[in-house]
Parts: C-alpha cells; structure tokens; sequence
C-alpha cells in the first residue's frame, strides 16, 4: 500500500506548500505551515533552551552531577541494547521503531503516526506521511537521506480530527515539535525519537552512493555500524562491509554536510520519549528509555523484544583528539586523514577490537559532534556562538582545550 495523496489512504502524503526560506534551515517543516513565524520559536538553531525544554518534556534536566551520562545523551530512565526476536522485513536493523508505531496502531492508542516513507520516484528519498493503518507501517520501514518538512503535516492531522499522534523523526524535527506541542491542541502524542548526525541532501547522498560502488542503483541497504564499518546490501543479495577508514571522504565536497549537521547540538535526541538508535547496540539497537511514556513504548513490545545491558569498553580521549586536530586542520571542510594508505588496514582491524565501544562509542562520537559545533560555528558564524551552543556542549569539550572567547558563550541561559 504506497503512499498516496488520498486522505483515506492508510499512508497519506498530503502535498505541503514551499518553504520560507530560512538560513540554517533542515527544512523541518515548521517554515511551510500556515504560519511561518512559528520559526522564531521552534527552531533548534535560534536560540535552543534544553534545560527549560528537558524539564517540559520529562520533568527534569539532564543531571551529570548524580548521573554522569546524561551530559553526553540527556535524561535518561535506563538505557538497554534491543532487538526483535523476529527482525521485520526491510528494517533497518530488526525494526523496533516501526514495530512501535505498529503496536500504537494496533492497541487504539494513537489515530495516526507522522513520519517518514520513501518518495516514490527516489526510494532514498524521504517524504513525510500520516499513517492509520498498523499494517501499513511496513511501507515506512528502512533508511533514507536528506531533508523533509515532516512537521508541515500537523496541520493536516489536525484539519482530519486526529487527537492523538505519534511522531517519529530526528532531533531538529523533535524539538521543534516540542517547542510547539502546548499549541498543538493533541490529546496525546507519543514521541520516537531517532538520532541523527552528519545528514546531507538527497542528491549528495547519490553522490557517495556513487563512490561506493560502480552500480550505485543496486544498493538496497547502508548502515553506519557501531563495529566502525559501513555496511552495504545489493539487490543480487550481496552483502559488502567498508571500514570507516576505507571510505572516499577526501572525494566529498567540502560542504558536503551542511554547516546546520555539523553545528547540531542534539545527536541523540533528548526531547524523544524513546531514542531508539544504535550507538552504543555493537550490533543489536540501542534504547535510551527517558521518561514514563518511553516506558510505556517500550512496553508496547513485551515479549517480542530481547534486551540486555549496553556494553561499555574502550577508551575515548586519543580518538576525539585527533579527531578534533584533523576538523581543525580541514578548514571548514571535512575531517583530513593524515594516515598513510598501508596503516589503514591495520588500523581498521584494530579499531573494532581495542577502540571505544558500546557507552563509550556513544560517547565518543558525542564529545566528536560538540567538538565540531565548537569549531565550525567559531570559523563560519562566531555571532551565533553564544546563543546556539547550550551550556553541556561547552562541558563535554573543555577536557580537549575548547573554551570559550569572550562573547561566545551565554553566562546567563534561560531556564
């Protein structure tokens, strides 16, 4: 049952008007509502308040003093790897979001679930849709690159009567929702929360796609695995892994993320009920189960999902130092490698079975993701420093040396 522009459909994709166009913008939607002034007030990239938002949405901020992690990923009730006893058919992983959604469906307990499906003309393509029907969210399954104005669709939930929703996107989307929830006039709304780092436009996602492979149109499948492998999947049933190392990123452009990703302050996602991601999986999901509803959506599976203690070996600091010095050395571009071509294998062989992994791969590439928000808002937009970067940002990377100048930081934030 593909997507279709019929309101009765079980997968509805309602067209949306044009954007307003907006400098650092994801196009989460917001700019394409009847009111695109809401911009002001929901976009994570203005003036984002997490400790105010934190306290909305789970009824306290993150607290590192009593519960170190929660610097690095926010507040958390429990974190656990995951995984379906029975993977779902053209899931990304074994598909624990989507079987959420499903089971929302199924119990009655939501009218519809806004999120994303492939656009029919480009399955790597994302298109936002409302879903009715809990067979029906085995269309949405999978992974897609670039942006789409998810959030341009709640006016149309709302305009059919649906009162209670659940919504699964990534974290710009997420907070701009919660900026706007109290206005929404739901009755209830369940939030599943996906991370999401380094995103690009479609078209360039086409372009690496192409360097991956020479039949770039018969890749089914990329995953970013916590084991620092790329994994690909082709329509003839081929499966072919890529070390991180291995990968063609001097032949990116050098805007190929755009400055809103490497600037992005939320990699996981904290204003989700559930982030369901797969950081800290080393091979199976990873949970980050934040407050009561998270408990209730992760109840929805009971014995259909396997969990068990995230993993937690490794050390962090020598990886985001260098990786910090190579962002710096890139001159606003992408991270140089200055590895010679014959370490690499070495390397990539090493990296899985000495380097971070499980919680301190997460947070890893947590203290990674500050770092460049750090570096590249102070070489491309130092006026936004003190109103973009939130106060946990500064701490995960005073340990590397980055403090802040005079002027870029906000000494007295709001909430």
């Amino acid at each position: 049952m593909p997507a279709s522009a019929d309101p009765g459909a079980p997968v509805w994709a309602p067209s949306v008007r044009p954007p307003v166009p907006r400098n650092l913008c994801t196009d989460c939607g917001v700019s394409r509502m009847e009111d695109p002034t809401l911009c002001g007030k929901a976009c994570q990239f203005i003036k984002p308040d997490y400790p105010a938002m934190e306290t909305r949405v789970h009824g306290r901020p993150r607290d590192p003093a009593s519960r170190p992690d929660e610097l690095f990923f926010g507040p958390v009730k429990r974190m656990v790897r995951a995984s379906l006893r029975t993977p779902a058919p053209g899931a990304q992983w074994t598909g624990i979001t989507t079987r959420i959604g499903e089971r929302l469906l199924e119990t009655g307990a939501v009218d519809a679930v806004l999120t994303m499906a492939p656009d029919p003309d480009d399955k790597w393509r994302p298109m936002p849709v409302l879903v009715t029907e809990a067979s029906a969210m085995a269309e949405v399954r999978g992974m897609r690159m670039g942006y789409a104005p998810l959030l341009a669709l709640l006016e149309d939930a709302r305009a059919r009567g649906y009162r209670r929703l659940a919504v699964i996107g990534i974290p710009c989307q997420v907070y701009a929702l919660r900026s706007l929830e109290a206005d929404l006039g739901l009755d209830a709304l369940y939030v599943i929360g996906t991370p999401c780092s380094d995103n690009t436009t479609t078209e360039r996602f086409h372009e690496f796609l192409a360097l991956l492979s020479e039949h770039p149109d018969t890749i089914t499948y990329l995953e970013f695995r916590a084991d620092y492998h790329v994994e690909l999947r082709f329509t003839d049933g081929r499966v072919k892994t890529i070390p991180f190392l291995s990968l063609p990123i001097s032949q990116l452009a050098p805007d190929f993320f755009p400055l809103t990703c490497r600037t992005c302050v939320d990699y996981t996602n904290a204003l989700a009920d559930i982030t369901v991601g797969y950081m800290a999986g080393q091979g199976e999901q990873w949970l980050l189960v934040r407050n009561d509803r998270g408990e209730e959506l992760l109840n929805l599976l009971g014995d259909e999902v396997v969990l068990s203690e995230p993993g937690d070996k490794g050390r962090r600091k020598v990886a985001v130092a260098g990786f910090i010095t190579n962002v710096e050395r890139a001159a606003g571009g992408l991270p140089l490698r200055r590895m010679p071509d014959w370490v690499r294998p070495i390397v990539s062989w090493l990296q899985p079975r000495t380097g971070p992994r499980g919680l301190e791969f997460a947070r890893t590439r947590l203290e990674m993701k500050a770092a460049e928000t750090v570096i590249h808002l102070r070489r491309e937009e130092p006026r936004r420093m003190k109103s973009m970067i939130p106060d946990h940002v500064w701490k995960l990377v005073e340990p590397y040396g980055l403090r802040p100048a005079e002027g870029e930081r906000d000494d007295h934030p709001a909430g």
